[in-house]
């Protein structure tokens, strides 16, 4: 089955990966051909759609922006003496 993981959306983008499901909600994706490499991905590291998936790169970029506003307020607020 395919999954969108979002879990790097904000560094690396929305990917596809073929993925199996495991206990619990968590996906193997398999790379290569002979499958030697194997990541595993947990609740809300990814969704099972492409709209849900961009949906929740959407939520983590607001806030992102949120927190980095917070932390620029912070900045411009701080004097040294």
């Amino acid at each position: 089955m395919k999954i969108y993981v979002t879990k790097y959306a904000l560094t690396q983008g929305i990917y596809e990966v073929e993925a199996e499901d495991e206990t619990g909600g968590i996906f193997v994706a398999f790379s290569g051909s002979n499958r030697s490499y194997t990541t595993y991905y947990h609740k809300g590291e990814y969704e099972l759609t492409h709209a849900a998936a961009v949906t929740k790169a959407n939520e983590m970029r607001e806030k992102k922006i949120a927190s980095l506003k917070k932390q620029i307020k912070k900045l411009e607020e701080m004097t040294f003496v």
